[in-house]
């Protein structure tokens, strides 16, 4: 098992680029199955997340070829509809493989998903959404099985939460339906709109993705396309966190500013200087950060996925700052390992309040999920002494080799293999 040892301190300086979504790759990925022969899709990361996906298609029957950030998914050869336990108990965004499988071939057998522990997911809507479009469901010793004994119908279906795993389910889903689909309180995440945009190239009818309403009109089959997947806005968000807690100016390429709103007027609060210039975005941290405020919201609200990196940047703020996470119960537990670094936290329910301190001091930590990973390595970056964060299997889930990156700009850290 790897850990990452780094000795904080250094201002990060220089130029770095983000990689492709991996929350945009997985679902478009799993949409190739909904097209018989190969689509190409561009700029895919390489993740522990995206290997377990090519995985998955691969058990189905489909061929997977990978070149570089390039996937060749053939889906001619589709030869099962059960996507087994032991595949899809390690990521949640298995479970997407259900809706497509069960439009194109009238079945699907899927594993109960599994993931990062920070909260209870229910698939209850997806569920909910499938069934209204007439498929019989099932849930029988830890699977779903989903039957549908004649062609899918459209159907107005309303979400009772906003959903992204959910409406991208339901996206995939009804464009093999027939007639037309109305997704109510759909999420709005620029992911959704990624995905709509790749199904569009297929042949699929998709208005609306990117609001709360989308329309869906069924189509007889989709084509396999070649698609270039967006940017990841949360790696491109870590950097940003990066440059502001180590008070460094870094230059970030390919990544778009304006699906980072929210973070962006929180940073600049807090005193960091961040500007866009044909398309490389500048971002300066201040000697030390202003205390502020955040209050997790669905998009465009300030993003649960970037709450811990932007508590490792109030830990060293000055004044006090208050916390809110609304989308998951269990979203704190990286707390209890920033406080390993000296950091003054202290949680009341789905509040956590930080009275920043100076300094912070190296120390050995573990991580608890994928955004409580980067939290340690950012506060890691700007502690004294040496840090070691352990169990990092969590953030290869998520960030294309980080401490390559963090390393182009300075960054003191490497990655070593424990005893």
């Amino acid at each position: 098992m790897d850990k990452l040892i780094i000795k904080g301190g250094t201002r990060l300086k220089g130029s770095v680029t983000i990689s492709g979504s991996k929350n945009a790759s997985l679902p478009i990925c799993i949409a190739a199955l909904l097209a018989p022969g190969a689509s190409t899709i561009s700029n895919v990361p390489e993740l522990r997340d995206i290997t377990t996906t090519a995985k998955l298609l691969g058990s189905l029957g489909a061929v997977v070829e990978r070149n570089g950030s390039t996937l060749r998914i053939d889906a001619k050869t589709i030869n099962t509809v059960e996507a087994t336990y032991d595949l899809v108990k390690t990521m949640r965004a298995s479970v997407l493989v259900l809706g497509p499988l069960l439009a194109r071939f009238g079945r699907a057998r899927v594993s109960l998903p599994g993931g990062c522990a920070i909260g209870a997911r229910p698939i209850d809507q997806h569920l909910k959404g499938l069934k209204a479009m007439g498929a019989e469901i099932r849930l029988e010793h830890g699977y779903v099985e989903a039957i549908a004994k004649k062609q899918l119908k459209g159907e107005r279906i309303n979400f009772d939460i906003s959903t992204v795993g959910g409406t991208e389910h339901m996206l995939m889903t009804a464009v093999l339906a027939k007639g037309e689909t109305i997704l109510e309180n759909a999420a709005r995440e620029p992911e959704i709109v990624d995905l709509a945009d790749c199904l569009n190239q297929m042949g699929a009818k998709i208005e609306g993705a990117g609001t709360d309403t989308i329309h869906i009109q069924g189509v007889n089959g989709l084509l396999p396309t070649a698609y270039e997947v967006m940017p990841d806005r949360i790696e491109a968000g870590t950097f940003m966190v990066a440059a502001a807690i180590t008070g460094g100016n870094v230059n970030i390429n390919s990544m778009r500013l304006e699906h980072l709103d929210a973070l962006c007027f929180k940073l600049q609060d807090a005193g960091v200087e961040i500007t866009n210039k044909d398309g490389v975005v500048q971002v300066k941290g201040p000697r030390r950060p202003q205390a502020v405020n955040i209050r997790t919201r669905p998009y465009p609200g300030f993003p649960t996925d970037m709450q811990a990196q932007f508590m490792a940047l109030m830990c060293v703020a000055d004044g006090a700052s208050v916390i809110s996470e609304n989308i998951f119960e269990n979203r704190f537990m990286h707390v209890s390992e920033l406080q390993r670094f000296g950091a003054d936290i202290t949680i009341e329910g789905k509040t956590a309040t930080v009275k920043g301190v100076k300094k912070l001091s190296g120390a050995p930590v573990m991580a608890t999920d994928l955004r409580a990973s980067a939290s340690l390595v950012l506060a890691g970056l700007v502690a004294d002494n040496i840090t070691e964060v352990s169990r990092i299997y969590h953030l290869d889930r998520g960030y294309e080799h980080l401490e390559t990156k963090l390393s182009g700009l300075g960054a003191s850290i490497e990655r070593v293999q424990e005893p």
